[in-house]
């Protein structure tokens, strides 16, 4: 076994031995009182034609550009600007498996292009009938159900959990880990986006892990080199809090989670007896197997009148992806014609593809 593969495997297990350790008397109360304070979202209410449920869980993970929190000298200095249209800034389906010895995180495009059903956008009262538009519009036209209801509309999968996390919330977590360790094989510059890294290892801060992850002015890869930095960024973050002891300390768990979860929004099922669930389901966990993917394109630059460059999946190489996290089965590598079609490589030497998480953790 590579040694990248057991150190991420050690670093799992001592991950999922934390979450047991949460699972007693201390560790449940710590839960139920950071979770206490996660804001409340009926993500699933009136949805309808919904794809069968299958095994393993879905959690439709979303990160948001919500700005509450910041003041207008922090705004500036995170460089995110003044307004928010509370749209998705990034979009994951994530999947464990039914035995709960596997975990799948796939990247979906934001510009993907998607139908929305009829919706009232929230706060107007305004009707809007069946319309195309970019994914990630659906946030802000129609909230969590509208998300929902576009997601599995395009992935014939069935989301049992709805997560929504705020750029502050983020950049706190990164700082109460005390920076995250990233690396990347040539230098990267956003001054948009207020990123500025050398080549080689750098460890980041809130702010900086912010820049990030939202860095899209580096190359010709646009949002899709972002994905696999947001994907590198999350196995970081993990192996960050496991190698600082964080998650073996309950009273660092206990502030990492309250930092985190403070501008998290949540559906109503997914409370503190389902994260000690899982925890006590993981404890058999003995393996590394987590893995990650982007959804397959077949035009990352589509023209729509009124919506201007959208992302056309491949329809075909895509069902064969989302038919795997159905079937609660490891995710597919690329077809030889999915694999032989050029795609340019993002900044930072990321490749587009499945990996596992011993291949993005420096």
């Amino acid at each position: 076994m590579p040694a990248r593969r057991r150190r991420w495997g050690i670093r799992l297990a001592s991950t999922l031995s934390a979450l047991v350790l949460t699972a007693s008397g201390v560790g449940h109360s710590v839960v139920a009182s950071v979770t206490d304070g996660v804001g409340r979202v009926d993500a699933f209410g009136g949805l309808r034609d919904r794809p069968d449920a299958g095994s393993g869980l879905n959690i439709l993970l979303i990160g948001t550009d919500s700005r509450d929190g910041l003041s207008a000298e922090e705004r500036a200095r995170y460089h995110v600007g003044d307004a928010s249209c509370h749209c998705a800034d990034a979009i994951l389906l994530l999947h464990i498996s039914q035995d709960r010895e596997r975990v799948s995180m796939v990247s979906l495009p934001r510009d993907s292009l998607a139908t929305l059903p009829e919706h009232t956008i929230p706060g107007t009262g305004e009707r809007h009938d069946t319309h195309d538009d970019k994914l990630n519009s659906a946030l802000s036209h129609g909230g969590p159900q509208l998300m929902v209801s576009a997601v599995e509309d395009l992935t014939s999968v069935r989301i049992d959990h709805y997560l929504e996390v705020s750029f502050v919330s983020f950049m706190r977590a990164v700082d109460e880990l005390g920076g995250v360790e990233v690396c990347t094989t040539e230098p990267l510059r956003d001054a948009y986006a207020g990123l500025d890294l050398p080549a080689g290892t750098s460890t980041l801060d809130g702010p900086g892990a912010l820049a990030y992850v939202r860095a899209r002015h580096l190359d010709g890869a646009s949002d899709f080199g972002r994905m696999q930095r947001q994907q590198r960024f999350l196995a970081a973050f993990v192996d960050r809090a496991v190698s600082g002891g964080v998650l073996l300390n309950p009273g660092k768990v206990a502030s990492l989670a309250g930092t985190l979860l403070e501008s998290v929004r949540a559906d109503e099922g997914f409370g503190s007896e389902q994260i000690l669930e899982l925890a006590g389901l993981m404890r058999y966990f003995t393996t590394s197997s987590a893995e990650f993917a982007s959804v397959p394109v077949a035009d990352r630059e589509r023209d729509v009148p009124g919506l201007g460059s959208t992302v056309i999946w491949d329809e075909d190489e895509a069902d064969r992806l989302f038919a795997a996290l159905r079937d609660d089965q490891p995710l597919p590598s690329p077809s030889q014609e999915q694999a032989e079609q050029p795609h340019a490589t993002p900044a930072g030497g990321e490749e587009h593809g499945t990996t596992t998480a011993d291949q993005i953790v420096c």
